[in-house]
C-alpha cells in the first residue's frame, strides 16, 4: 500500500486527487471559507501571533491553503504561513505564499487541518480463518488477489482486541490502525500550540464494518484495491481510537457559521442575477452538510497547548 500510494511510481505521486475523486475542498469555497474561520478561532485563542501556521496535510493540489488565504480578514492572513504537506510536485500557479513540502514544520503555533489525509495512511489489514484466527491478509500487487498470511500478534492484536476485537466467524475483516494513530502523533507533535483538525469518513468500536472498508478509487469510480499504483487505496478511520473530540462534519461547520438559507423569492424578480447566486451558495452549503453525504464526515479536534480547547463547541 505505501508503494503503491507513495512509491516512486505510486498513485499519489503521479496524481492529483481531483482528478479522481470530489471532497469538500472542491464541493464549494464555502469549506474553506469555514477552515478560515477556524484559523481565526485558533488565532484569538492563541493571543494574536506574530506569525501563525495553518498546515494542509495531503494538500492534493494545494486547493485549501488557496481558499483559506482567500477568505481570511486581512489582519490575519498578514501574519499567516501556509503549508501544504504533500509527496507530489508543487502545482503550477499555486499561491506563492503557500510553501510547499513532504513533512509539516516543526514547532509551529496555529492550525493543522487533514483534509481525508488519513484513511490514505498505509495499514495492514487483518481476517479470521476457518478457526476463528485472526491472520493477515497477503495481497498480489499483479493483480490483487489475495490470500491469508501468519497469524496476527504483538502490538497488533493488542490493538485489535482493544480498538476493533474480531469476531470468531470466518470473513471477518479489520484494517489496522496502530500507522494511523503513529502518522497523528507526528501531525499533532509538530506543533507546539494550536488545534489539529483530522477529516474522514470513520467508524467507532461499537459499529466497526465486518468486511472492513478497505477499497479503490480510480475516475471517480470505485474499483478493487490492487495495490498497483494505479488506483486510490483507501480504509476508513477509527477515528475513536486517536486522541481528541469527533463530531459530524454537519455539526462542526453549523458551529463555525455556516448557513445558507433558501433567499426570498422576491429577490428573483428584483435582482435577478443575486437570487441565483444565493441560491447556488444555498445548495453548496447543503451539499457540505447533508446527513447522508458529505456531513456525514467526522471531524478529529485534537487541541495542543491547551490554549485551544472547545473552539469547535456550539
Amino acid at each position: 500500500m505505501e508503494r503503491a500510494l507513495y512509491g516512486p511510481a505510486g498513485f499519489f505521486v503521479r496524481e492529483r486527487p481531483a482528478a479522481h475523486f470530489r471532497t469538500s475542498v472542491h464541493a464549494s469555497p464555502l469549506f474553506a471559507g469555514a477552515v478560515a474561520t477556524l484559523l481565526v478561532r485558533v488565532d484569538a485563542a492563541l493571543g494574536h501571533p506574530e506569525e501563525l501556521a495553518f498546515t494542509d496535510m495531503g494538500a492534493g493540489g494545494g486547493e485549501l491553503c488557496a481558499g483559506v488565504l482567500a477568505a481570511l480578514p486581512a489582519g490575519v492572513a498578514d501574519r499567516v504561513r501556509a503549508f501544504a504537506v504533500e509527496r507530489s510536485a508543487r502545482p503550477p500557479g499555486l499561491d506563492p505564499r503557500v510553501a510547499w513540502g513532504g513533512a509539516p514544520p516543526a514547532g509551529v503555533r496555529g492550525l493543522l487541518f487533514a483534509n481525508e489525509w488519513l484513511d490514505n495512511v498505509p495499514l495492514a489489514v487483518a481476517e479470521t480463518d476457518e478457526a476463528g484466527v485472526a491472520r493477515y491478509v497477503l495481497v498480489r500487487p499483479a493483480d490483487g488477489a489475495e490470500r491469508l498470511g501468519a497469524p496476527v500478534g504483538g502490538a497488533d492484536a493488542r490493538w485489535l482486541a482493544r480498538w476493533w476485537p474480531l469476531p470468531g466467524e470466518a470473513g471477518a475483516r479489520a484494517e489496522i490502525g496502530r500507522p494511523r494513530e503513529a502518522a497523528w502523533a507526528a501531525a499533532t507533535g509538530s506543533l507546539s500550540a494550536g488545534l489539529a483538525v483530522a477529516v474522514d469518513y470513520a467508524h467507532t468500536r461499537a459499529a466497526r464494518p465486518f468486511a472492513g472498508t478497505l477499497t479503490g478509487y480510480r475516475d471517480g469510480q470505485q474499483v478493487l484495491p490492487v495495490p498497483d499504483g494505479r488506483c486510490d487505496l483507501t480504509a476508513h478511520v477509527a477515528l475513536d481510537a486517536l486522541p481528541g473530540t469527533t463530531r459530524s462534519q454537519r455539526t462542526a461547520l453549523t458551529t463555525l457559521g455556516l448557513s445558507a438559507p433558501r433567499p426570498p423569492l422576491t429577490l428573483a424578480t428584483t435582482d435577478p442575477t443575486a437570487y441565483l447566486r444565493a441560491l447556488s451558495t444555498t445548495g453548496e452549503a447543503a451539499e457540505l452538510t447533508a446527513p447522508s453525504g458529505l456531513g456525514a464526515f467526522t471531524w478529529l479536534t485534537t487541541p495542543v497547548g491547551g490554549a485551544c480547547e472547545g473552539l469547535l463547541d456550539a
